[in-house]
């Protein structure tokens, strides 16, 4: 029993001594909070940078009430108070309780940019700390951006317990750049001269230009061979860039022509309509969206599942209808094909307008094709890499589709020679309304993934509809193979043409290498081989 007793009197005692060490945190920094109701701003700026180098827990809590404008003050200065829940009670800053003694004449502390500036590098100092690793990486960037000498010494500290390479790697760079600002040794800054040039990208390249300004000259030389190494790397890094940029827009190009170029290769149409069917796909998309988002708004991440099908359905029975109904009819007269299908286009397009309206519809991205991640000095997005992905799942499906099945077999047979095919009890006339129907199928899966880069409109089709045709001309009239290769090589040609010559004359520049180049092989670079080819 006396044991028992003895036990619960010296927790007694270390919970009252632990109640009063946080009362006397609390008092310790009473003044600090109280010197943010100061009239001048220098001094409230002081009282900032002293509150967040106080470690108090209650510090971060009490800054952002501060930005938030939630504390009072006397106009000629005093105690600092809360503003409560409702108009004309105030709180207690540290305890939260209402005060007592609250003088009549408060007014909300007033701020400006200098004053916000410090709260926010005083509120970057104290996620510098934080368990967790998002806050303290992005408290770091905040850092190597404002680089303030005055917090060299928390940077110091939050370095000695970093684990995390990639936080730890950024403390470093505003570490160094805040050496670069002060009057260290020439070694403290050669050090940091070569932790900022090791980052090797273009903050760094604009960190040591501004650095050559202010530098020693012993240490200029050093600064000099950083940039060019520096500007050599992003040189080659911007190479890099600009491939990605061209097979981004390659998969593109590929999934607009692929389906033109199985139609082409087929049925000899010049399907002025193969646009529109991406556009169909694009508005097929943002009904699937919207539908998906009313029914089962939980599933709106995965509606690009729901919409790859249902466009190519649509687009396709599309594609079988206008085959059936127009085009049948016009076999062997390219012109009148021409025509026909341009006025298709256009009645596509009234039709979109009249239903949708002439304005933009918004596809939202989903969030597994959100956002952009870094590999190396390449800047990738989601949503490129995986329609590049996508792309080239279609081809290959459509490849094995070709090759392997019994429709594909028939598909070729009718492109080699359509005489001899119908001779074998080949349906020609079915074999090319679906062959129609698969190409405006794909169309509008292209038009699915264009729904994530582009604006969904009427016009959507007319942007691609020309480069679709340059591709299957230069690629191979009907070689999937000439078609891939031909998108990949015109979206690199384009990304690398713009920068020097522009977007309109990089275009025209394409469309006349291409009319040199059929000029010395008109059937592109892969030509189809066959009987009723070769005639």
């Amino acid at each position: 029993m006396y044991r028992a007793l003895q036990t619960f009197l010296v927790a007694l005692c270390l919970l009252v001594g632990c109640l009063a060490t946080g009362l006397r945190a609390q008092e310790d920094i009473r003044p600090l909070v109280d010197a943010l109701g100061a009239t001048a701003f220098p001094q409230k700026i002081e009282a900032v940078k002293a509150l967040a180098a106080s470690g108090n827990p209650k510090t971060g809590e009490i800054l952002q009430n501060l930005s938030d404008g939630k504390l009072y003050a006397p106009r000629t200065g005093g105690p600092v108070f809360l503003e409560g829940p409702s108009d004309g009670t105030y709180l207690d800053v540290l305890t939260g309780v209402a005060a007592a003694g609250v003088p009549g004449n408060l007014a909300k502390i007033r701020l400006n940019n200098g004053l916000r500036g410090a709260i926010g590098a005083a509120l970057s100092q104290l996620t510098l700390l934080s368990p967790e690793r998002p806050a303290r990486l992005a408290a770091a960037q905040d850092l190597l951006k404002s680089a303030d000498p005055d917090n060299l010494a928390l940077l110091n500290s939050a370095l000695s317990q970093e684990q995390d390479a990639e936080v730890k790697a950024t403390m470093e760079a505003a570490r160094a750049v805040i050496l670069l600002k002060t009057d260290g040794s020439a070694a403290d800054k050669k050090s940091a001269i070569d932790t900022i040039a090791a980052r090797g990208n273009r903050d760094a390249l604009t960190i040591l230009t501004a650095a050559m300004a202010t530098a020693p000259d012993d240490l200029k030389p050093a600064i000099e061979a950083h940039i060019d190494t520096i500007n050599r790397s992003l040189a080659a890094w911007d190479v890099a860039q600009n491939v990605w940029y061209g097979l981004s827009l390659g998969s593109v190009l590929l999934l607009a022509a692929i389906g033109l170029a199985i139609t082409f290769g087929v049925m000899g149409i010049i399907n002025m309509a193969h646009g529109e069917m991406v556009m169909l796909g694009a508005y097929t998309t943002y009904v699937v969206q919207q539908t998906v988002a009313a029914v089962a708004p939980g599933m709106t991440d995965y509606s690009l599942a729901f919409a790859v099908p249902a466009a190519f359905l649509f687009t396709g029975l599309v594609g079988v209808g206008i085959e059936r109904s127009v085009i049948r009819w016009l076999y062997g007269r390219p012109l009148e094909t021409l025509l026909a299908t341009w006025g298709i286009s256009l009645i596509l397009q009234q039709a979109i307008r009249t239903i949708f309206g002439p304005t933009n519809r918004q596809v939202d991205n989903p969030s597994w094709m959100s956002g952009v991640f870094e590999a190396g000095g390449l800047a990738i997005t989601y949503n490129r890499m995986w329609i590049i992905v996508f792309s080239l799942g279609v081809f290959v499906a459509l490849l094995l589709l070709l090759k392997r099945s019994k429709f594909g077999l028939q598909m070729r047979a009718v492109t080699q020679n359509r005489r001899m095919a119908s001779s074998m009890g080949i349906r020609t006339p079915w074999v090319d309304a679906l062959t129609f129907g698969l190409g405006s199928g794909i169309a509008g899966m292209a038009g699915v993934a264009l729904s994530q880069i582009d604006n969904v409109s009427p016009n959507l089709g007319q942007n691609y509809i020309i480069d679709s045709f340059m591709v299957v001309v230069f690629g191979g009239v009907g070689n999937l193979w000439g078609t891939l290769v031909g998108a990949l090589t015109l979206g690199i040609a384009n990304k690398f043409l713009e920068p020097y010559a522009g977007a309109v004359l990089g275009k025209i520049l394409i469309l006349v290498f291409i009319i040199l180049f059929i000029q010395r092989r008109p059937r592109g670079l892969f030509a189809l081989k066959g009987r009723a080819v070769e005639q």
